[in-house]
């Protein structure tokens, strides 16, 4: 064992030296490697940060799945037999309802351990009235406790406070400035179904999104429940998953649980899924795309040591260096250069980030997991090693006597 750890080491040094005889060419290929996983982790950080970012902002105003009554559809008279009965009908109009045995099914559903949260929400449309001004809103009843778990509302508040019942809301902030209204003003709900209400105005929100800042009114739960003539009742059952990318999954199984037509974020953010499955495609295509480029590299450069060492090949192997050993000699060389190559670009990419961070568009912010530049280090070090894979076996194959001629 002692004389095979000593082996190597002799061929490491010889590695070594080689590369110190052609100091340019290990100069460029390793700038060549540095850029390469430079450009590799920098893009890859960030996409996975644009993503992270799209993600957050998506699902940080939204439930990651909601449990509806099922759609109420058209009675049809049955037929006589032995007669076909061809009818044209139009969707049946979904009127307000509440979910049946609501109170059991979130019993039920807090005990599952795929889900973190769950919150019971009456919401219906209404009119808002201040002075001659009035707005098409939509009124959400909430439990505060259950729902801060399914959306932070404390984290979006821009003024106020978060104060919900006894007759106090909070509104968006969008439908604040169209009202001309502040923390504190009064304003009336109603329903068109000749329930109205007056309500002071706790706290104002804003969740980013600019549809929902000018419409949602959030308030106590018992207080929606009478104004839309839901009394006891409840319209959406908001939950929150452990997992983001398995809500499709769990949604099925918690529809099958409770018979209630559950929707996940996946499936109506359809759009904002295939923009991130292409933008991972187009990041893995560059990145495969660089990865083989800077393996060209290093073996163009070791295909070129190979034809000016040959004649120290060959004393090498005049003086008893095996075959196996003179592999090694040049898969140390691919893999010294993947190393430091890797080792000097993941340190770019952080440089690179951090200039992003602070003098970039400010949109979102860049990580960069450790996990990410350790991955970086073993592919392109291994990448390093398979380039020169080829060259190596060539020098090994050289005949002593033939590679001692050559000048």
């Amino acid at each position: 064992m002692k004389n095979f750890f000593g082996r190597l080491w002799t061929e490491w040094t010889i590695a070594v030296s080689f590369l110190r005889e052609g100091r340019s060419q290990s100069i460029m290929i390793t700038v060549g490697v540095a850029v390469g996983v430079a450009v590799i982790v920098f893009i890859t950080a960030l996409i996975q940060g644009l993503q992270s970012n799209l993600i957050d902002r998506t699902l940080g105003t939204q439930a990651h799945i909601r449990l509806l009554s099922p759609d109420e559809v058209n009675q049809v008279a049955p037929t006589k037999e032995g007669i076909i009965q061809l009818v044209l009908e139009d969707k049946s109009a979904q009127r307000l309802r509440s979910i049946n045995n609501w109170q059991q099914i979130v019993t039920t559903l807090d005990q599952l351990p795929v889900l973190t949260a769950v919150s019971p929400v009456v919401s219906g449309p209404a009119l808002v009235q201040r002075g001659d001004a009035i707005e098409s809103v939509a009124l959400v009843g909430i439990d505060l406790e259950r729902y801060q778990q399914i959306i932070p509302l404390k984290e979006y508040l821009q003024s106020g406070q978060l104060r919900i019942g006894a007759d106090d809301v909070v509104i968006g902030s969008e439908l604040a400035k169209d009202l001309g209204v502040q923390v504190g003003s009064k304003l009336r709900l109603d329903t068109g179904q000749q329930e109205s209400t007056l309500v002071n105005i706790a706290g104002i929100f804003e969740l980013g999104v600019r549809e929902l800042d000018a419409r949602y009114i959030y308030l106590d739960l018992k207080q929606a429940q009478s104004l839309l003539l839901l009394p006891g009742g409840v319209t959406v059952i908001d939950l929150r998953v452990t997992d983001l990318f398995q809500a499709d999954q769990i949604a099925d199984q918690v529809g099958r649980l409770t018979s209630l037509q559950a929707e996940s974020w996946i499936e109506t953010n359809a759009q904002l899924m295939n923009a991130i499955s292409s933008q991972s495609l187009s990041t893995n295509m560059i990145i495969i795309f660089v990865a083989v480029s800077v393996a060209f590299g290093i073996a163009s450069v070791m295909s070129v040591s190979v034809v000016q060492r040959t004649r120290e090949i060959g004393i090498l192997r005049a003086t008893g260096a095996t075959q196996t050993q003179i592999l090694r000699v040049f898969l140390f060389q691919g893999a010294i250069f993947g190393l430091i190559g890797s080792a000097i670009g993941s340190s770019a990419s952080y440089g690179l980030v951090w200039i992003f961070n602070n003098f970039g568009p400010g949109l979102f912010y860049i990580p960069v997991p450790i996990e990410l530049v350790l991955l970086a280090l073993l592919l392109a070090t291994l990448t390093g090693v398979l380039a020169a894979a080829i060259p190596a076996r060539r020098a090994a194959a050289l005949d002593p006597v033939e590679a001692i001629r050559h000048v």
